[in-house]
């Protein structure tokens, strides 16, 4: 209600934060998204073509090993960074020690340069997987064809390779910043004033909904810019490799490299794997095994068992409603494909790219409206004392991903078969349950499995809808965190890292066997 509220105060509130804190918003978040762009854009396409153009040693390793800072939620990134950055931390006090110096060696990691650095090392795989997408399938043949032309192994790569998966870098580009957009962990916790972080602080300190709607508002907009454009630049990564071919001549092999080259290539392919999830671990696992070395540190197993049923609880809840909403929206437009059920699909499918903190703004405005108007039906009390508010939140998120999904499952099946089912006899719902479900389990577990994961790394719509004493692995990381507990907050971090590793693993199983 309060977006689309235009009255005096809301005109006067909106001057003030024209005046005050939007243009720091603005141009901080628009220095983060430039800075994260750029990086994630250069990284992605060097590390594609690199595992894509040459044959180096440890080729086939770094393939799906790039694949790894999928499974760090950036927030956790940024926990380990910290302890293991801060002027006490060991890297500046092995500094110090070895050189004998004093004060501060190293820059201040929680800063927006830090951020940009976390952001681009946990985000450039969306570049990654789509960059390498696009160029294994004509790459190899074209940049082959334009050697036989005499052009130099420099201008192959220029002129046929990049352009070929520039679509592709933009839509990994689009899909980073959204996920930067999204983010509230690192902002809040760096102290970086973003629009993400601002809507929580208009919201929550400064008690005004109105200020929280408008900039939600603001950010949704540049939000489904950036979702336009990711959608042209798949039409257009769709229309590129259409007519693909598989690598499987011997003309099509990649580049043999050698030496210094091959040494240079590797180390670029490495260091994002170091930087991006090796380190991150090792950060998280110093301080678990240093009290884990000390009788009096206690540690938080049981605190973390509570922790760990919370967050299953939830993820299992989401990941079951939005499977079984994929698979009827799915089922609804293969069997009439007419505008209404398009429009349904397609707004559900909008709903992953829609930040956490638009989508708390746009669930409690219209709560605290019915609990003013109505006080008697107690929806504040629903939303506030039960599931049903965050599930409502992590369907509107993540219901896309299980459609994405099972859409691509349906991708599979021939409509010869349900014609077929209909002249024996086979329709309704009975076409979905006897021809449909079997065919479909291995998409629906696939989908199941990655809300699941989703679910469980969500930071900022938790963060506000959770129950009372619902505290999930995700908030009580953030919290242990922003309280300088980083030793304590490792062990739930590290949990979510290993659940993270889930999708990772069904990537990497389904890029090897396309290939």
């Amino acid at each position: 209600m309060a977006v689309l509220q235009w009255d005096a105060v809301s005109a006067q509130l909106l001057g003030e934060m024209v005046a005050t804190v939007l243009p720091e918003y603005a141009l901080t978040t628009l220095v983060l998204c430039g800075a994260v762009a750029v990086g994630v854009g250069l990284l992605g396409a060097a590390t594609a073509c690199a595992v894509t153009l040459f044959a180096f040693p440890g080729r086939r390793v770094l393939e799906w090993a790039l694949l790894l800072p999928l499974a760090m939620p950036a927030y956790v990134v940024a926990y380990a960074y910290t302890d293991f950055l801060q002027f006490s931390g060991p890297a500046q006090t092995a500094i110090r020690s070895v050189l004998s110096l004093q004060g501060r060696v190293l820059p201040e990691v929680r800063s927006l340069g830090g951020a940009a650095l976390v952001f681009i090392f946990t985000l450039y795989p969306y570049v990654y997987l789509l960059a390498r997408a696009a160029l294994n399938q004509r790459a190899a043949h074209l940049m082959e064809a334009a050697r036989l032309l005499g052009a130099s192994q420099r201008r192959r790569i220029v002129s046929v390779a990049l352009p070929l998966a520039r679509p592709a870098i933009v839509a990994g580009i689009a899909l980073a910043l959204m996920e930067t957009l999204a983010d509230y962990g690192v902002s809040s916790y760096f102290g970086i004033q973003t629009f993400t972080a601002g809507i929580y602080k208009a919201w929550l300190a400064l008690d005004s909904r109105i200020a929280a709607a408008q900039l939600a508002t603001m950010l949704l907009l540049v939000v489904a810019g950036l979702l336009q454009l990711e959608r042209h630049a798949r039409r257009r990564l769709r229309f590129a490799s259409s007519r693909g071919q598989r690598q499987s001549s011997a003309e099509a092999r990649p580049i043999v490299l050698q030496g210094g080259r091959a040494w240079l290539v590797q180390g670029l392919c490495v260091l994002p794997v170091l930087l991006g999830f090796v380190l991150p671990v090792l950060c998280m696992l110093r301080p678990l095994l240093l009290a884990w070395g000390q009788p009096d540190a206690p540690l938080p197993w049981v605190g973390f068992l509570y922790w760990s049923f919370n967050s299953f609880k939830l993820a299992a809840i989401t990941a079951v409603l939005a499977t079984a909403l994929a698979l009827a929206l799915a089922f609804a437009l293969r069997r009439r494909p007419n505008r209404l059920n398009r429009g349904v699909v397609q707004i559900a499918g909008m709903g992953y790219a829609i930040p956490g903190a638009v989508v708390v703004v746009g669930l409690l405005i219209p709560v605290g409206w019915l609990q003013g108007q109505y006080p008697q039906w107690g929806v504040g009390s629903w939303i506030s004392t039960t599931v049903l508010g965050i599930t409502w939140a992590y369907l509107v998120r993540f219901s896309a991903v299980a459609l994405q999904t099972v859409q691509s499952g349906y991708s599979q099946l021939p409509a010869s078969l349900d014609d077929t089912a209909r002249t024996l006899g086979v329709g309704g719902w009975g076409l979905w349950w006897r021809i449909h479900r079997p065919l479909l389990q291995r998409s629906t577990i696939v989908a199941a499995l990655l809300v699941f994961v989703d679910v469980m790394k969500e930071l900022p719509a938790t963060l506000v809808l959770r129950p009372f004493d619902h505290d999930t692995l995700a908030v009580v990381a953030y919290q242990l965190a922003r309280d300088e507990r980083l030793g304590e907050a490792a062990l739930p971090a590290l949990a979510l890292v290993l659940v993270g590793l889930i999708p990772v693993v069904l990537l990497s199983r389904a890029l090897n066997s396309k290939s």
